[in-house]
Parts: C-alpha cells; structure tokens; sequence
C-alpha cells in the first residue's frame, strides 16, 4: 500500500461538477493499493499517516499531530501511484490492484481513519476525480508499507 500524505490549509474532490469530500486543515491522502495489500496493511498505514507529527508547534518544529491541530481528512484512491515507468514513456499500471481486491481495502482504509476518530472525506473509487488542494509547507510525505516489510 502507498499513500501520498500532503499536509493542506484546505483540499477538496469534485465528481461530475458536484463537490463529493472538502476539508480545511489537514491531511489529503492518496491512496494506491496492490494485489498483495492486506487488511493488516490498512491498519499499519493509517495508524502512520494519521499520526504523522508534520504540524507546527510554537517554536515552529514540526510536533503536532493532526488530533492536536483539530485536522480533517480527505482519501482519494489513486491506482497511479504504482505507476511502472522504467520502460518507454507510457507507464504500465500492473502494479495496481484490480477493484476486487481494491475496493475493499480502500473501504477499510477509510473505516481505520474513523476507528481513529477521524470522520474522512472522500472521492469514489475508480471515478475521474478532479482534486484541488492549498499545500502548505509544502510538506508531503511518501509512505509505503513494502518497505517497512524488508
């Protein structure tokens, strides 16, 4: 499982013209789920990205965590971030899971952000989803279950 965690003064999702998910400060998280992901990897993930310490304290280090800054969340799927690129310039996406295996774990992904008592925005998994976001920072924060197994 790979996440993009971008810390954000304000991000937003928006399918077919209608907004679907909109936070202000907080974390936009791309997610990107492979064949052999597993429930166990969703649990590790959000517990890490969630509790990334990537906000400022008042000698301006980066402490805080997004409980003590009061922080939303918004979760887009995004398959892309498995991109393969060594060949060519067209990327293979192979790498990526199918929806069968996908959607549930994307699912869980969201549910283990609300057992930590964060209620997420969303997108709609698989949809074409047009994403805005105030990166602030920038800080943005690759994670990648993988390799914490190595």
């Amino acid at each position: 499982m790979r996440a993009v965690v971008t810390r954000v003064k304000s991000a937003s999702v928006e399918i077919d013209g209608k907004v679907t998910g909109r936070i202000g400060t907080g974390f936009l998280i791309l997610l990107g789920i492979a064949p052999e992901d597993t429930a166990g990897d969703c649990k590790k993930l959000a517990e890490k990205a969630l509790g990334l310490r990537i906000f400022c304290d008042e000698n301006d280090k980066m402490n805080r965590d997004l409980k003590a800054v009061g922080g939303q969340v918004l979760v887009v799927s995004q398959f892309t971030l498995f991109a393969d690129c060594k060949k060519g310039k067209r990327p293979s996406f192979i790498g990526a899971a199918g929806p069968e295996t996908a959607i549930p774990l994307y699912e869980l992904f969201l549910q283990e952000c609300r057992d930590r008592g964060f209620v997420p925005e969303h997108g709609t998994f698989g949809a074409d989803m047009l994403v805005a976001s105030e990166n602030d920072g920038p800080v943005t924060i690759l994670l990648d279950t993988e390799e914490w197994k190595r």
